[in-house]
């Protein structure tokens, strides 16, 4: 993929991955949809991107979420690629963790994000074109402990891109499911702990991550170049990612059902 002139819309855009990765596609020559909660923080990663829209709201707000969508393809004829990237996690112990710590996780980092690319597979698939990159986390592949609610929702949204991917696979839109491990942003910071307030403390590893600029552009490269299933880390995590990492010949598998009429067959049953 060539990201110039193309526009990119991504969730969770004002800081961390999300903000790197905006300023990375403008850099690359794309036009950025940002949207998060917070403007003004948004806004001061739009001053590093050039012509770019802000669409502010909470992605549990599905009318705004659909008002946004509506106004994202409408800035400038469609939308091209778009990150689900907006998420939180978790520091606690499960034994210790109030099941609203899991639906908050389990509503934010999975529904909201299936929800966001709902609204936008009908709009690529008519367009013949079109990229969705689905930002789940080394602890999508791998349970992790103080997790178990991250790693559910993480785990769920690969599957959801898995099997969108098997089902887009003959309508142009191409499925990225990207897997990053330690990224030196505030998500240990803004963890859920077990009664669900905000960890409010960041870990080591994450401190000492991978720095966000250069994780945009490792994902950003392996888009470009088609692969489909992306992990972003270093030492044991890449180790744990590359131990768990699926088979591009089962991808090509299911989407040869696909094509084989798989989909057609069991809605005429």
């Amino acid at each position: 993929m060539d990201y110039t002139g193309k526009v990119a819309w991504i969730t969770g855009a004002s800081s961390g991955i999300g903000a790197a990765l905006a300023r990375e596609l403008a850099a690359r020559g794309a036009h950025v949809v940002l949207s998060g909660r917070d403007v003004a923080r948004l806004a001061a990663v739009a001053a590093d991107c050039g012509e770019s829209l802000i669409l502010a709201f909470d992605v549990r707000d599905e009318a705004a979420l659909a008002d946004a969508t509506a106004n994202a393809i409408a800035w400038k004829g469609g939308v091209d690629i778009a990150f689900a990237n907006a998420g939180i996690s978790q520091r606690s112990r499960a034994v210790k963790t109030a099941m609203q710590v899991y639906r908050d996780i389990v509503e934010v980092d999975l529904l909201a994000q299936i929800a966001f690319a709902q609204g936008l597979i009908g709009h690529m698939s008519e367009r013949g074109s079109g990229a969705l990159g689905f930002i789940s986390s080394i602890a999508g592949k791998v349970g992790v402990p103080m997790r178990t609610a991250y790693c559910a929702a993480k785990f769920g949204l690969a599957g959801y891109a898995d099997a969108l991917r098997a089902e887009l696979s003959q309508s142009g839109v191409a499925v990225h499911t990207i897997y990053p491990g330690s990224v030196a942003t505030n998500v240990s910071r803004n963890a859920l702990t077990a009664g669900g307030t905000a960890r409010g403390a960041s870990d080591a590893a994450i401190d000492n991550g991978i720095p966000p600029a250069v994780a945009a552009k490792a994902m950003l490269d392996a888009i470009a170049a088609g692969t489909r299933e992306i992990i972003v880390a270093e030492g044991v995590e890449a180790h744990l990612g590359d131990v768990r990492r699926t088979p591009d010949a089962l991808f090509d598998q299911i989407a040869a059902w696909v094509a084989g009429g798989y989909m057609d067959k069991l809605e005429e049953a």
